[in-house]
């Protein structure tokens, strides 16, 4: 996977966006630099959220929270948001994601009913999300319907038992096992007499009557939900589009925009499996300290209040980290990761020992890879795989090193490498936002150099503000946003 462009006309302070990475060019590594408010986060966070979250649903929350705001003009039914070229099994593919007003289709699919009117008012580019959401609420009243059938037919039952006790003890255990709040009805009530049963029986029955009558109601809904479906997966595959989420670019609660994606170069029966393999090839680094807009306006709102308070910003920061397994942020150290990758190397190892006979070299290999990146100091891990040590080789004698001995710098650069090596991050794209911070210049240039190192294949897009950086590759391997990075003097 390649990204090839990416046009974004106008998108929080993003204006007239057109960057070109060249795939031609090696390294592929680019330099993405501007000054501060440039918008460089905002446009790495638009390329991985749309990318990385628009083929899974659970992921969608991310791009509502990240659409919040983005209003389409009174005067208009569309707005571009975004166009993006990806260079697959040598073709390029065009994704153009446009928000447009939900009732849009209706407009839409009258102009192409020969002047005819259809005031459907199921008509919407989101009726395949309405009718999961009706089939969800039928499935909910057709089980309520089944236990309410099946107690009131037992009670019936159950006034023929002469015996109180037994008669109490059955209904007991019927509402145990299919209705706690008829349970505890029975319970207050102490009476379970023929004529208790009798007034039971007629409350529920009254209750299961409204179920059937929203049953009826929901099933219709459906039936014109699914008419109404075959026109919208009609027109979406004759003009090659995909229905992403509905989103509210207010605090509404009613989404009244929806995402979708136009796609060029491919056919459409292959649009999904591309989406979610371009998904898993997509990952972004940053900064814990950056705001990141793909989480809640109530998230961000939290970085102005207590941070010890259980519920603040970073905890909802780990929680995104743990749903979106592409997102990773530059901790003092990955130890999680390191501990994992040692552990995986320790159980590649003994799986070639069961196959072959001999221990594999994968553990070994990795201390090595580490202890090459930390120069002349060493890392060991513990016996039980629960913590690691790092010791300096000074004139032949190894001094244990506490974490105040190591720089911020060394610390980040061993996760980077962590993080690469642990998700076998190939052949993807990859998202970094100042990956210069806590660097020593000279470490700002190797930077390019390590990148292609650590995991050749990949192509890396650097959002900067270090000239160094930028001077490792040469001056059309940087793209720039307004206002661009100074001049440095001579």
């Amino acid at each position: 996977m390649h990204l090839l462009r990416i046009q974004v006309p106008d998108f929080r302070i993003l204006r007239g966006v057109d960057i070109t990475f060249e795939s031609e060019f090696v390294p592929t590594v680019f330099p993405l630099g501007s000054q501060n408010g440039g918008g460089k986060s905002t446009l790495l966070q638009l390329i991985f959220v749309l990318l990385r979250c628009s083929s899974e649903s659970n992921k969608k929350v991310f791009l509502n929270n990240m659409l919040y705001g983005f209003k389409i003009n009174k005067d208009s039914n569309q707005k571009v948001l975004a166009i993006i070229d990806i260079q697959h099994n040598n073709k390029t593919i065009q994704l153009e994601f446009s928000c447009n007003r939900d009732s849009y289709l209706k407009d839409i699919l009258n102009s192409n009913d020969k002047g005819e009117t259809n005031d459907d008012e199921y008509l919407s580019f989101s009726a395949s999300t309405k009718l999961e959401s009706v089939k969800y609420k039928i499935a909910q009243i057709e089980k309520e319907i089944r236990t309410l059938e099946k107690i009131i037919t037992r009670l019936r039952t159950f006034k023929g038992i002469q015996n109180i006790n037994d008669r109490r003890d059955q209904i007991v255990k019927l509402m145990e096992d299919l209705n706690k709040e008829l349970y505890f009805k029975f319970v207050s009530m102490g009476d379970v007499s023929i004529q208790s049963i009798e007034r039971i029986q007629e409350d529920l029955q009254a209750t299961l009557d409204v179920f059937n009558l929203n049953l009826n109601k929901f099933s219709e809904e459906r039936k014109g939900l699914e008419r109404i479906l075959q026109k919208v997966i009609k027109y979406f595959q004759s003009k090659n589009l995909i229905y992403i989420c509905n989103y509210s670019a207010n605090a509404n609660e009613v989404e009244e925009e929806v995402l979708l994606c136009h796609i060029n170069n491919i056919d459409m029966t292959e649009v999904e499996g591309f989406l979610k393999e371009l998904s898993q090839k997509v990952f972004l680094a940053a900064p814990n300290s950056q705001v990141f807009l793909f989480l809640s306006q109530e998230s961000r709102k939290l970085l102005f209040r207590d941070q010890n308070s259980g519920n603040d910003y970073y905890s909802q920061l780990e929680d995104a980290k743990s749903e979106i397994t592409g997102f990773f942020t530059y901790d003092f150290l990955a130890i999680d990761l390191l501990i994992e990758s040692f552990k995986a190397a320790r159980d590649r190892d003994f799986k070639e020992a069961i196959e072959t006979g001999n221990y594999g070299n994968s553990y070994q290999t990795l201390i090595r890879d580490l202890n090459m990146i930390l120069n002349n100091k060493k890392i060991n891990v513990d016996t039980n795989l629960s913590g690691v040590t790092f010791k300096l080789d000074k004139n032949g004698e190894n001094i244990e090193l506490y974490p105040e001995d190591l720089s911020h710098g060394e610390l980040k650069r061993l996760s980077i490498y962590m993080w690469i090596r642990y998700y076998n991050i190939e052949n993807a794209i990859v998202l970094m936002d100042e990956i210069e911070i806590a660097f020593h210049p000279d470490w700002q240039y190797q930077v390019i150099a390590d990148l292609k190192q650590w995991s050749p294949t990949n192509q890396y897009i650097l959002a900067t503000h270090s000239y160094e950086l930028c001077q490792a590759v040469t001056p059309a391997h940087v793209k720039e946003l307004e206002p661009k990075l100074l001049k440095q003097e001579p």
